[in-house]
């Protein structure tokens, strides 16, 4: 089978798609910042590689001959680490250099981990435009996730296939895989239950994107409800 290429192979999404592709039998070249900070990556069948997810040529060298592309990279870990360093352009960089590195190396799917911040609450806002359900000290990330997004829309029509799977509710550390999940559109599923979603049905959905592309050009919600049974 052709490898998939996880930009951001380091994070919890990312480690989670990474041994999700490998079941199923892929093999995985794992994109990381620097190497030397993730020995634990190293496995049967991943290849872990130094890229630069803002960078159209490193992208283009290290995703040539791969069936697709998972795009899990954040370049911020919480509140804690502040937002001195924080590059408010970033997600639009790396939407542009993913669109032009993969296009240039023949890779035609693009498949990218959302933020549930710019998903739509039952007011029809914005989760982060809601001080009482999204932390104010945030919304500079959420922004920067948001114009991400933006860019991928407006750049909708080149000959990368892109998605973008927002997980919508709590994405739970540490969760069983079910195997299954939900896909909804742009608000947050207004049914009583809570929505939540393990990193490991995360990772079956972005996977399943790339098997058996059915979403296109186009941003969906991914959750599962408590009642939900595996």
């Amino acid at each position: 089978m052709s490898g998939i290429v996880v930009f951001g192979a380091g994070g919890r999404a990312g480690r989670a798609v990474t041994a999700e592709a490998r079941a199923r039998g892929y093999t995985v070249t794992a994109v990381v910042r620097d190497p030397a900070r993730y020995p634990d990556l190293d496995a049967e069948g991943v290849t872990v590689v130094r890229g630069d997810v803002t960078d159209p040529g490193s992208v283009g060298r290290i995703a040539a001959g791969h069936a697709g592309a998972v795009h899990a990279v954040s370049p911020f870990s919480g509140p804690e680490q502040g937002f001195d360093t924080l590059d408010p352009g970033f997600f639009v960089k790396a939407a542009d250099a993913l669109l032009d590195g993969l296009a240039a190396a023949g890779v035609g799917r693009l498949v990218a981990v959302g933020l549930g911040a710019n998903l739509l609450g039952a007011d029809g806002r914005p989760v982060m435009d809601d001080p009482l359900a999204f932390p104010p000290e945030i919304r500079p990330f959420a922004q920067a996730h948001t114009a991400g997004l933006h860019r991928l829309r407006e750049r909708g029509d080149g000959p990368v296939d892109w998605v973008m799977l927002t997980p919508a509710g709590h994405l739970e550390h540490g969760g069983a895989r079910t195997g299954r999940y939900r896909v909804g559109g742009e608000q947050l599923p207004g049914d009583d239950r809570e929505p939540w979603l393990s990193y490991a049905d995360l990772a079956v959905a972005l996977v399943d994107e790339i098997e058996e592309p059915v979403r296109h050009r186009t941003r969906v919600s991914v959750f599962n409800l408590r009642e939900d049974k595996g």
